[in-house]
C-alpha cells in the first residue's frame, strides 16, 4: 500500500509539472494557422519516408520538385518558339536557294545536271516537310488507364499512378506516360515515342542530307561572295581625298571607287637652280577604276554566306545526332534504355552473368521493325517515299518478333 501511494504521488507530481510547462493543457492554445503549418511540415517530413522502398531518388524528386516543375513549364512554353524557329530558318534557306542559287544554275548548268538538281532537291524538300509535320502532329502513343483494358505491365508510374507497360516512361514536360519513349524533343514540341519515332529519325536524316547538299553546292558561290565582301570592306576603308602614296600634290588624289592593282608607274620631277639640276623619281601603284558593287549584289552575297554557314553548322551538329540515333536503332534500344541497359549490364557483370537486351533482334531486323519494312518493296514505298504507315506492334507488348519472313518472290 505504501508503494502504491508513492507511485500515485509521483504521477500526480508529473501531471502538475506538465500542466505548468505545456500551455495547451492550461488553455493557452497556439493560433490555428501555426497549428496547420506545423501539421503540414510534419506530414511533409513523414512523406519522405512513407515506406521501406524510399531511396535517394524519391527524396531528390520531392525536394527539387518545384525547380523541376519550373524547368518543365519553361521548356513546354519554349517548344512553340523552337518549332517556329525551324520553320523560319528552313524557309529562309529555301528563299536563298530559289532566288539566288537557282537563277545562276539555270544560266550555267548543263541540262542533265540541272534536271538532276531539280529532282533531288525537291524530293529532299518534300521528305523534310512531310516527316517534320508528321513528327510534330503525331501523338507518341499513350498507355491506357487502369480501368480501360487489362494490359500487361511491368511497374506502376508513381506520378500518373497507372500501370506502365514495358519500355514506357513518364515525361515530366508532357506530364504523361509515353509508349517506348526515346526523349522529349523541344524542336518538335512533342515527345518522341512509339508512334512518331520513325518520323523524327527520318526528318533528321533528310534534313542532314539537305544541309550537306546546300553546303556542297554553295561552296564556290560562298568563296566568291566572301572575297567580294572583303574587297568591298577594303573600299569602304579608303576615304576620298587621301593620297595613295602620300605624294598628293605630285601624283594626284585617289578618286572614289578606285582600287590598287599590281601595276606600277614612275613619276619624274625636274628642278632647276642657279647652280644645279635635280631630277626626283617617285614610284607609285597604278590606279584603275573598281567595278561597281551594287546594294543588290551585296545583299545576295551576304545571303549566300548566311546560307552556307547555317547549313554547314546544322549538317555537322544534326549529322552527329542522327548517327547516334542510328547506332541506338541498330542495337534495338532508345536513348533512355541506353542508360538503363548500361546499368543493368554493369550490375550483371559483377554477378558473373551476361546481360542481353530482350528487344534486340539483330541489326537488320531492328531496322525492319523500326521502319515498318515487311517486304522488299517497302524499302522504296515506306522509306524513300513519304509514307504514313503505322509502326509494327501496338507498343504495349514486345514479346514476339513482329516482322514476318520475306517471301521468295515479291
Amino acid at each position: 500500500m505504501r508503494w502504491r501511494w508513492c507511485a500515485g504521488s509521483v504521477v500526480h507530481l508529473l501531471r502538475c509539472v506538465l500542466l505548468r510547462v505545456c500551455p495547451r493543457r492550461r488553455g493557452c492554445r497556439l493560433p490555428v494557422w501555426m497549428l496547420k503549418t506545423e501539421a503540414y511540415l510534419k506530414l511533409l517530413l513523414h512523406s519522405l519516408f512513407y515506406n521501406i522502398l524510399t531511396d535517394s531518388d524519391v527524396v531528390f524528386d520531392s525536394v527539387f520538385e518545384p525547380l523541376l516543375w519550373s524547368v518543365d513549364y519553361v521548356t513546354r512554353w519554349f517548344g512553340l518558339v523552337f518549332v517556329w524557329m525551324v520553320v523560319v530558318l528552313t524557309t529562309s534557306i529555301l528563299l536563298v536557294a530559289y532566288i539566288v542559287l537557282l537563277p545562276n544554275a539555270l544560266r550555267t548548268y548543263p541540262t542533265a545536271w540541272l534536271v538532276w538538281h531539280l529532282c533531288y532537291g525537291h524530293w529532299n524538300l518534300v521528305m523534310i516537310v512531310f516527316h517534320y509535320y508528321k513528327a510534330v502532329k503525331t501523338a507518341p502513343g499513350y498507355p491506357p488507364s487502369s480501368g480501360e483494358n487489362d494490359v500487361p505491365f511491368v511497374s506502376v508510374c508513381k506520378k500518373c499512378v497507372i500501370p506502365k507497360p514495358a519500355r514506357t516512361h513518364h515525361c515530366g514536360i508532357c506530364n504523361r506516360c509515353i509508349l517506348k519513349m526515346d526523349h522529349h524533343c523541344p524542336w518538335l514540341n512533342n515527345c518522341v515515342g512509339h508512334l512518331n519515332h520513325r518520323y523524327f529519325f527520318s526528318f533528321c536524316v533528310f534534313m542532314t542530307l539537305g544541309c550537306v547538299y546546300c553546303s556542297l553546292n554553295g561552296r564556290i558561290r560562298f568563296l566568291a561572295a566572301y572575297k567580294a565582301l572583303e574587297r568591298f570592306k577594303h573600299l569602304e576603308m579608303e576615304k576620298p581625298g587621301v593620297p595613295v602614296t602620300g605624294m598628293g600634290p605630285l601624283i594626284g588624289l585617289l578618286p572614289t571607287g578606285q582600287v590598287l592593282t599590281n601595276h606600277t608607274q614612275y613619276f619624274c620631277l625636274c628642278s632647276f637652280t642657279d647652280s644645279a639640276f635635280f631630277v626626283f623619281v617617285f614610284k607609285t601603284d597604278y590606279v584603275t577604276p573598281a567595278p561597281p558593287y551594287s546594294f543588290k549584289e551585296k545583299i545576295m552575297d551576304k545571303s549566300i554566306i548566311y546560307m552556307w554557314v547555317l547549313t554547314s553548322t546544322v549538317a555537322v551538329v544534326l549529322g552527329a545526332l542522327t548517327t547516334w540515333h542510328a547506332l541506338l536503332i541498330s542495337r534495338g534500344e532508345t536513348s533512355i534504355e541506353r542508360h538503363t541497359n548500361a546499368k543493368e549490364k554493369s550490375r550483371m557483370q559483377k554477378m558473373g552473368q551476361v546481360y542481353k537486351n530482350p528487344f534486340n533482334h539483330g541489326k537488320l531486323h531492328n531496322w525492319k521493325v523500326f521502319l515498318g519494312v515487311e517486304k522488299r518493296s517497302h524499302w522504296v514505298t515506306r522509306v524513300l517515299l513519304p509514307s504514313a504507315h503505322s509502326p509494327l506492334g501496338d507498343g504495349l507488348t514486345w514479346d514476339s518478333f513482329p516482322v514476318k519472313k520475306e517471301p521468295i518472290a515479291v
